[in-house]
């Protein structure tokens, strides 16, 4: 499949099978994601890896973090908050580290890091995988920042929830550039 191809065809796939994916193709999405362009090439993305009981133990993170903010909460509400990062068998949290270079402008930093996040997420496609970038509450939290090992302030660009397709569906299109573009000769 061609760069544009991929491009035009990539899109969001929500459900996966539960079967592990192997490390070997983990390593290559990660390895798309750092190619990414980077002004001062600070390189200020931060990936970790979630498998299996990984993510158990973000769900439960984010369930008791979500307790504190909403007490009176039933405990059904706390169990959806606790199945999210069970939605695939492979969960890569990606986040920023900030600069200490004062040459850097931190929204440079955010984009390169959400550039990142699309090499990946066009890697998964290319290599047969449904990937999926979601954020939500939990982005910005700070006991889930924390249980990743970032610093309370650093951005949480967000979760990206990969594995094997279920089904392919079908594929809606994109949209034209045309409407949102204004030349200027």
């Amino acid at each position: 499949m061609d760069v544009f191809e991929a491009i035009r065809t990539r899109h969001s796939i929500a459900k996966v099978k539960s079967d592990p994916v192997p490390r070997a193709l983990i390593e290559r999405l990660l390895d798309a994601a750092v190619q990414a362009p980077n002004h001062h090439s600070t390189q200020p993305w931060r990936f970790v890896v979630l498998t299996g009981p990984g993510r158990e133990r973000l769900g439960e993170v984010m369930a008791r973090s979500l307790k504190k903010q909403k007490p009176e909460l039933p405990d059904s509400g706390l169990e959806i908050e606790r199945a999210k990062p069970l939605r695939a068998p492979l969960l890569i949290a990606v986040g920023m580290e900030k600069s200490s270079d004062p040459r850097v402008m931190e929204i440079e930093d955010i984009c390169a890091v959400a550039a990142a996040v699309e090499n990946l997420l066009l890697a998964a496609h290319g290599l047969g995988l449904g990937a999926m970038w979601r954020t939500g509450k939990a982005a910005d939290d700070p006991l889930v920042k924390q249980f990743l090992g970032f610093a309370v302030d650093a951005p949480l660009i967000g979760f990206i929830y990969v594995g094997f397709p279920e089904a392919h569906p079908d594929f809606a299109g994109r949209p034209s550039f045309e409407n949102r573009t204004v030349w200027m000769d």
